[in-house]
């Protein structure tokens, strides 16, 4: 997939775009620059439905997981983003932590996350699929998409590249 960077857009369509607040994302993954059509979930520290997803075909995707910023417990570790990077998911944010950094950041799939934590998450069956989700100043639509790299965030309802 092109590589899409993020200032480039704000360049040319601002207008048109809304920016994620820098609100302490970090860079896990391989890939530092990733975009797709946003697929979300909301999930508040529990996620057998992050792993049912990443489980499922995700090319021209990216995961959007809202655990709501909780630091108590990691949302994704290196078994699920495994599971992305066998289903050809472009990448995963997380509006919560990680677990297995090391290894993530082998993985060729883009991951960012607010920060990591060695603790697992909950397994309880919970969470909604493909809900609108807002965080960062941005509410993630389902359909729409996201372009992601090193500078921010930014979210479209039209796809450009």
């Amino acid at each position: 997939m092109k590589t899409v960077a993020t200032t480039d857009l704000c360049d040319h369509y601002l207008e048109e775009l809304t920016v994620a607040e820098p609100i302490g994302f970090k860079d896990f993954g391989k890939r530092k620059s990733f975009h797709g059509e946003i697929v979300t979930i909301h999930c508040p520290e529990n996620n057998p439905l992050v792993r049912k997803t990443l489980g499922e075909n995700g090319k021209g995707k990216v995961l959007v997981v809202d655990g709501e910023g909780s630091t108590k417990c990691a949302l994704m570790g290196d078994n699920i983003a495994k599971l992305a990077v066998e289903n050809g998911w472009e990448g995963v944010i997380i509006n919560g932590c990680i677990r297995d950094s090391a290894e993530i950041s082998t993985l060729d799939v883009g991951v960012k996350a607010l920060n990591v934590i060695p603790v697992k998450s909950g397994k309880k069956e919970t969470g909604v699929l493909n809900i609108a989700v807002d965080f960062a100043g941005v509410t993630f639509v389902p359909g729409e998409f996201v372009y992601v790299d090193e500078d921010g965030i930014v979210v479209s309802p039209k796809k450009y590249y």
